[in-house]
């Protein structure tokens, strides 16, 4: 292979790694959402569920916690070479891609912290904004936020085989 196309593979792999790692944040997001932040971190995580006076809320470090582990192996990777840069780089760049659309989707979409309304244009992303507004309601389930309708549904078809009710 000459160093073109191995450089092309290179860039290929760090691409497929972005997306596996980007798609893999929603189940990690949840399980940290679920586990970690409604029970260990809940005195912090609790600012989210309650009015916010003013425009941040003692939440936001913890959704801001992944950014400097997503920037140091993005620069990492940057000082690196060949499959290991792929990795750092693709890694980095999938949380990062989560990042950015949770911030856009969460704090933008459903809670109002950024302009972008015009996104429930989409019916997936209403679903979405739906799916969170039953979990602030009930402060329970869905836990993760992409994937909150479909938890949902699941939780509903579970209900509803349950010889014992809910």
């Amino acid at each position: 292979m000459n160093p073109n196309e191995l450089q092309a593979c290179y860039v290929a792999c760090g691409i497929a790694i972005a997306i596996v790692v980007a798609v893999a944040m929603e189940p990690w997001a949840r399980i940290l959402h679920h586990y970690v932040w409604h029970r260990f971190l809940w005195p912090i995580h609790r600012s989210h569920h309650t009015r916010r006076k003013g425009r941040f809320e003692a939440n936001d470090v913890l959704s801001a916690t992944h950014a400097p582990i997503a920037a140091a192996l993005i620069m990492i990777g940057c000082n690196l070479h060949g499959f290991a840069a792929s990795v750092a780089l693709g890694i980095g760049a999938g949380m990062t891609l989560f990042g950015f659309a949770y911030v856009v989707v969460h704090d933008g979409l459903v809670h109002g912290r950024l302009p972008v309304g015009f996104l429930a244009r989409h019916a997936f992303l209403r679903r979405v904004r739906d799916a969170h507004a039953v979990h602030h309601a009930r402060g329970r389930a869905p836990y993760g936020l992409f994937l909150g309708p479909q938890e949902l549904k699941q939780a509903a078809l579970a209900r509803r085989e349950s010889p014992n009710g809910p």
